[in-house]
């Protein structure tokens, strides 16, 4: 009885996984691509691979298989292309914006604030934040970027001796952070100089454990992850309490001194006492800002804070490392940076270093962006859709 019954569910069980992708499949029958098995699709390809293994598996099925190719996750189908003709007609249609659901496993830290929203949210969000990436506003940050960018330079002078290897990346980060939290919430959370802050452990721990889920096919199912990794489960979701709680204090004081401002000098915070502009804040820009008359709620805040706090430290992060990597293994080129900042800013180390003077380093501009082709911080980018799309 229980083997006639085992068998009537394997047998329903492959007629729902044959039927649930037929249409894809049909569709797809011009597409290459590994042979995908029964229910679990290819999704045993990845098993115990690390990230670099992962890459490697990727970009040996473009090769394989070419520009454009397909592969089965349990149910999920997903197409890789390569090509930059089939990624500019959806990178720049307005419709096709919702996020692959791989960015899911980020909700539970950014809810949905610019990167994970789609629809007229989304529309309405770019629309408030793009002004705070204007020239002038941008002006305002360099010093903090060369404030960090200095403390970061002392923390490496006695690593300076041609014989000892450093892991550069978490260095870049804590930096990194030091620089985001101080331009997009406009307070200083010393990250370099303390490392053991509460908020900078935060962010380490959800981001180190989320990156890890990204390369978990099965941890990517929240039950699955829960009853295999409790400790990766519990440390990620009292993390991201702890940097929710930091955030929304951080909010409802600037708030409360911007409505203070306000009542006893009719002056906001951009603004000080002799009424001239001062830096501010992507959270001091949020705070004024609103949607058909209405002010941002707290929660709408935080929840754009927190993705400028992920994004402009995460990408920045493996950004620059691979950027040092290159540079480090190229005397040539470095000999070539050395020479164009000593002509540019000179040998004085104490000078502040302007906007004007970056936009002078014209072949630092170009080894930067020659390591973003080569290394890109993100080298793919996920779309999800919900109807039919032309491609070329």
């Amino acid at each position: 009885m229980f083997l006639e019954f085992f068998i009537v569910f394997v047998t329903l069980l492959l007629l729902w996984d044959y039927l649930s992708k037929k249409r894809r499949n049909d569709m797809l029958s011009y597409m290459d691509g590994p042979k995908p098995l029964p229910i679990v699709g290819n999704a045993l390809a990845y098993r115990g691979q690390n990230p670099e293994e992962i890459m490697n598996f990727i970009t040996n099925n473009s090769k394989k298989y070419g520009g454009m190719y397909r592969v089965w996750i349990l149910q999920q189908l997903a197409v890789f292309s390569s090509d930059p003709r089939d990624i500019e007609v959806i990178l720049s249609s307005p419709q096709h914006i919702t996020k692959n659901n791989l960015y899911e496993l980020l909700h539970s830290w950014l809810g949905t604030g610019l990167l994970m929203s789609t629809g007229k949210k989304w529309h309405s969000r770019r629309k408030i934040i793009t002004p705070t990436f204007h020239f002038k506003i941008l002006e305002q940050f360099v010093e903090i970027f060369d404030q960090q960018s200095s403390v970061m330079v002392k923390r490496l002078t006695d690593k300076a001796d041609g014989k000892t290897a450093i892991n550069i990346f978490p260095i870049i980060c804590s930096m990194a952070l030091d620089i985001i939290a101080e331009t997009a919430m406009g307070v200083m959370i010393n990250a370099q100089s303390n490392p053991k802050f509460p908020y900078v452990q935060a962010v380490f721990h959800v981001t180190n454990i989320t990156a890890r889920r990204f390369i978990n096919v099965w941890h990517r199912i929240n039950w699955i992850f829960r009853l295999t990794a409790p400790s990766d489960y519990k440390l990620l979701n009292d993390s991201i309490k702890l940097m929710h709680n930091f955030t929304e204090n951080i909010i409802m004081e600037r708030r409360e001194a911007l409505q203070k401002s306000l009542a006893e000098n009719g002056k906001s915070l951009e603004e000080d006492e002799l009424g001239q502009k001062k830096r501010m804040a992507l959270l001091d820009v949020l705070l004024q800002s609103t949607i058909s008359g209405a002010p941002l709620s707290n929660e709408d805040i935080r929840e754009e804070v927190d993705t400028f706090m992920f994004e402009g430290h995460d990408t920045t992060t493996s950004g620059i490392s691979f950027a040092l990597c290159l540079i480090s293994r190229h005397a040539e080129v470095q000999k070539k940076i050395f020479e164009e900042i000593l002509e540019v800013i000179g040998s004085d180390k104490e000078r502040p270093v302007s906007l004007r003077d970056l936009g002078e380093l014209k072949y630092l501009e170009c080894v930067i962006k020659e390591s973003l082709r080569l290394y890109p911080p993100v080298p793919m980018i996920g779309r999800y859709f919900t109807e039919d799309i032309d491609i070329l």
